[in-house]
């Protein structure tokens, strides 16, 4: 006799406010600014310093940050590569209702792997999912070192550590490159602010 899944009983409810009616209640649309990078690279720091010049623009915003996921929706998971997966899994499918919400949802993880960052934009449509990379020498990331990972990487103390025990995959082809080792923080934000502006995403 066959067991029947439990997922073959759910049946996907659609809700009476559409995304597009959200869209016209905030007079803009909502995406997902997707920032990768390796440790140090300044994303966080860059995703809100681009959130804060959103919020006085008077744009619906928020900010997944790595760290922080990892203190609730992700406790418990490690640096894997299986792990690393089920985390940027669960960020893909929280930012696509966020998306849904008519938010600007901007994240901030390392996501090293190439295949774990496309997973995530196809849960989008096309035009909703902007990769940023916020591009960074290993040797600036390790200079800077705000949270003395590196240090305890290079000691052993850390395994499975993105850029010396772990590999980080460039993205091939961003939306958008920021050079976070030649451009200051305000240089950056104006730079993503100009492309939302260029792709009529706000």
């Amino acid at each position: 006799m066959l067991k029947s899944s439990a997922a073959n009983h759910i049946i996907w409810h659609s809700a009476t406010v559409t995304k597009p009616d959200r869209h016209r209640l905030n007079r803009h649309k909502s995406c997902v600014l997707w920032f990768t990078g390796l440790s140090g690279s300044g994303k966080s720091t860059l995703a809100n310093a681009v959130q804060k010049r959103l919020h006085e623009l008077e744009k619906r915003t928020y900010v997944l940050d790595g760290d922080n996921i990892r203190h609730g929706l992700s406790k418990g998971l490690g640096f894997s590569p299986e792990d690393r997966k089920e985390n940027i899994r669960r960020i893909g499918e929280v930012s696509k209702l966020f998306v849904d919400a008519g938010i600007i949802t901007l994240t901030a993880f390392i996501s090293p792997y190439r295949e774990d960052r496309d997973m995530a934009r196809q849960l989008l449509d096309p035009d909703e999912f902007i990769e940023i990379y916020v591009k960074c020498p290993l040797e600036e990331c390790e200079r800077r070192d705000p949270k003395g990972l590196y240090q305890k990487a290079r000691n052993g103390e850390i395994p499975e550590f993105t850029g010396i025990s772990s590999p980080y995959e460039e993205p091939q082809y961003p939306d958008l490159v920021i050079d976070s080792g030649q451009l200051t923080i305000e240089q950056s934000v104006e730079k993503v602010v100009q492309y939302l502006y260029a792709i009529s995403a706000i």
